[in-house]
């Protein structure tokens, strides 16, 4: 029997000859029944018109004769999503919705790309539905009549939660929440939309803080994914990393030709600048057809990309991550991933913008950069099917996202410690917020701490007769309201021609290397280097083509734990005789030639190949934990070695193990004696073989940043980033010297190991392999799983006049495997 309330929505439903899911009835049935909760369903399967429709339900349900009048309701709704470029699609989304039913409300978008004009306009007359971004919420919390925006809202409904949950801008969400339900005399709704998580549960206890009960709505949607392997012509049997899959190009351009539209995901911004520029050169024809979408071209340039998606004008977007997310456009026919995602949820969320409607299967194309990554695609077929997602931990007392939520409630109408401190301890990210570290924080706005007290510069907000901490200096508020947010991103360029034409931008560090009248390429066009003024790299379109193309600081993705447990189940039924897919069978002389050189290990056995070579001795070791783990297990196994032998490595590693090299000879057997891989003083033996220091030193930049300890500049002049360097620098030297128990400083130590460590992981691996059987194999070369290691270190360190693949060849060649 249909429930009354929903007749407006079922409506609507049928005027488009829809019928609603299962999971939005029930979704609008639990907002109206008051409850809060998390909303979790695939891409395209309609979770904005689950969320909308029951606010709107709400209000009819309110003002059953003239809910069609027009009248000054001020917001009653707060949509928050991470992308500024969704807020346009969601607000027309919305508004559309309006319109049919014969609702009289507006949906407005407040971001940071929102005019003054429309920014006055929200405050004087607000819309009943305003879409914004963490960071806008904050700035919103900053003005000084907000209390009075606020007072009308019914709910707040978060988007693509599982993008915020695991970082800053999500513990900016929390304690914006926290705040205005302590502001609002209503007591107004909390939702969260999510596609893929593995930990559902704890993401909505993130959101709902430690008061709500949590409500869950599942879609029960079978959304079929489609995974179709491009395979080369011939497989190695010693694939190498390093390999962009160019030469897969041939086999790619067909699955363009045959498609309308399509997206083409790489793993990093050089890559899509590449394969941008080799789909051009191939087919030259396509030109005005192509494009490219990566988060450091001009956000004009990204917009138009969107649009001529949305109006079916391209046939192709070359792209990375900054296309993953729900920007809305007509579905693509065909996705196509270029090397392995290295996680569940990411390669789920790329296919599922294919047949980006509920009920159509989403088909993607896997192109593997070199073979072993067919695995990789196996094993996402497998995790898909039985439904594994990776889990998001939330982080915890980040007392630099504190400092600037301390200070943003001093810009606006002020606050007083004994009324907030509540309010912030019911987030979940600071429910362990001790009243000694809110004294602290308190302390360091209003004082500077113990040793930046002598300047006026940190003693921002200061303590009125009544007892309210306020921010009264104008220039601080300013500079304040210009900071604000968690994003942190590396020093950049702005890229432009000489009229002044913006491109976008590119790490400073890319440009320092390149001497005027050097060319690269960027934003598809081969550029010359004319003059670097004011942050500005000054460029002309140079008629001869370039392969130096842009590169960017940000590490290499980590297969993550999800995808490595799968990989392991393969390699188990490799050595059962089973071989389950099609990528699996297309491996099997790689996997064959391993186990006739060394084995292809078991779940229960820990490998590791010693092996003598023209370089050195060579120690390979297979956790199969993912890079960044192999990267701080490496090193401690180095820094225990060294504690007993005088002795230097040269240090490689992949997703799969990692690589110790010396020029001496060590006994393997008599190392493993010294108990390497032990849990006891693991985290002591890390601190003592990384540069923790160093670390720490980075990501103290990024706490000073969010903090407001390092002011990044003015709109169109912002600092350099050598001066942003050095001033934290001082800043980390002092509180090293001089404040020791400062909580920034701690964090920085903190998040420069953990976030390798991804909380508990690396006690877990290393348990792991103290419960397997180490099989030690000395192959007489190199097998197809140590090569692609040795190969990433040749890349890496290689000064030589030959070309890496020459190089490679060479030692391919002296290679005697009899097949």
């Amino acid at each position: 029997m249909e429930d009354k309330r929903f007749e407006v929505a079922l409506e609507y439903f049928r005027s488009k000859g829809w019928k609603p899911f299962p999971f939005q009835i029930k979704a609008w049935q639990q907002y109206l029944d008051g409850k809060s909760g998390l909303l979790n369903a695939p891409t395209g399967s309609g979770k904005t018109l689950a969320l909308w429709f029951p606010v709107i339900l709400s209000y009819i349900l309110k003002h059953p004769e003239d809910w069609q009048k027009p009248r000054k309701n001020g917001i009653q709704i707060i949509w928050v999503s991470p992308l500024r470029a969704l807020a346009q699609d969601i607000q027309l989304a919305m508004q559309e919705v309006c319109e049919t039913v014969g609702l009289p409300w507006k949906v407005q978008v407040r971001n940071g790309d929102t005019d003054p004009k429309t920014r006055n306009q929200i405050k004087r007359n607000p819309p009943e539905c305003l879409i914004t971004t963490p960071e806008t919420l904050h700035v919103l919390i900053a003005q000084k009549d907000h209390k009075r925006l606020f007072k009308n809202i019914e709910a707040v409904i978060v988007d693509e939660w599982h993008e915020l949950v695991g970082n800053k801008r999500g513990v900016q969400v929390q304690l914006a929440l926290s705040y205005i339900q302590a502001i609002c005399p209503n007591k107004f709704k909390r939702w969260a939309i999510s596609a893929t998580l593995g930990n559902l549960k704890n993401a909505g206890e993130v959101l709902l803080g430690n008061k709500l009960p949590l409500n869950i709505v599942k879609a029960e949607i079978e959304k079929e994914i489609i995974i179709h392997s491009v395979y080369p012509d011939e497989i190695e049997k010693y694939p190498w990393t390093g390999h962009l899959g160019i030469r897969m190009l041939d086999k790619v351009i067909p699955i363009i030709e045959e498609g309308q539209s399509g997206l083409l995901f790489t793993n990093t911004r050089s890559q899509t600048e590449i394969w941008y520029q080799k789909i051009i050169e191939a087919r030259p024809d396509w030109a005005g057809w192509v494009a490219m979408h990566h988060g450091s071209l001009d956000m004009k340039v990204r917009a138009w990309v969107e649009n001529a998606l949305h109006e079916g004008k391209l046939k192709l977007v070359v792209c990375t991550s900054s296309l993953d997310l729900g920007v809305d456009f007509r579905p693509v026919d065909r996705v196509i991933q270029v090397g392995s995602p290295k996680g569940v949820s990411r390669f789920m969320q790329r296919a599922g913008r294919a047949g980006h409607q509920p009920g159509l299967p989403s088909e993607a194309y896997f192109v593997p950069t070199n073979a072993l990554e067919l695995i990789e695609a196996s094993a996402l077929r497998n995790a898909i099917e039985d439904k594994d997602m990776e889990s998001q931990s939330s982080p915890t007392l980040c007392y630099d996202v504190l400092i600037q939520f301390l200070v943003t409630l001093a810009v606006g109408e002020g606050f007083r410690p004994e009324e907030v401190y509540p309010i912030i301890k019911s987030t979940h990210a600071y429910e362990k917020l001790s009243s000694r570290e809110m004294k602290w924080a308190l302390d360091f706005i209003t004082l500077g701490g113990e040793s930046l007290s002598s300047y006026e510069d940190f003693r921002k907000v200061e303590i009125m007769e009544d007892g309210l901490y306020r921010v009264n200096n104008r220039k601080i508020a300013m500079k304040h309201r210009l900071s604000m947010g968690t994003i942190v991103s590396e020093a950049s360029l702005k890229v432009k021609f000489k009229n002044g034409m913006y491109l976008g931008s590119v790490e400073e560090y890319f440009i320092t290397k390149l001497k005027i009248g050097d060319r690269f390429f960027f934003a598809g066009r081969s550029l010359e280097l004319l003059q670097i003024k004011d942050m500005s790299a000054i460029v002309k379109v140079s008629d001869k083509k370039s392969n130096n193309v842009v590169s960017w600081m940000g590490a290499r993705m980590s297969l993550s734990s999800k995808l490595a447990d799968k990989i392991r189940d393969i390699l188990v039924e490799y050595n059962m005789g089973i071989s389950n897919s099609e990528e699996v069978k297309q491996v099997l002389p790689i996997l064959d030639l391993q186990s006739k050189l060394s084995i292809v290990p078991d779940k229960d056995q820990f490998l590791i190949e010693s092996h003598q070579s023209k370089e050195g001795y060579h120690l390979f070791f297979y956790p199969f934990e993912g890079r960044m783990i192999h990267e701080l297990m490496s090193a401690m196994v180095a820094y225990r070695i060294s504690v007993s032998y005088p002795v230097s490595f040269s240090i490689a590693m992949n997703d799969y193990g990692f690589e110790l090299l010396s020029d001496t000879y060590l006994d393997i057997e008599e190392l493993l004696a010294e108990d390497l891989f032990t849990t006891k003083n693991m985290k002591e033996d890390i601190l003592a073989c990384v540069n923790e220091s160093e670390m720490a030193r980075r990501k103290f930049r990024e706490i000073a940043g969010i903090s407001g300890l390092v002011f990044q500049g003015y709109p169109g002049k912002p600092m350099t980033f050598k001066h942003i360097q050095s001033n934290s620098s001082l800043l980390f030297q002092v509180f090293e010297t001089y404040d020791p128990d400062n909580l920034l400083l701690r964090q920085a130590q903190n998040e420069a190991i953990n976030d390798q460590m991804e909380e508990n992981k690396m006690f877990d691996a290393l348990s792991k392999i103290n419960n397997q059987k180490i099989e030690i194999r000395k192959p007489v070369q190199f097998t197809p799983f140590s090569f692609p290691i040795m190969v990433d270190r040749l890349s890496r360190t290689s000064i030589s006049s030959e070309s890496i693949e020459d190089r490679i060849a060479k030692i391919q060649a002296e290679f005697s495997v009899q097949d």
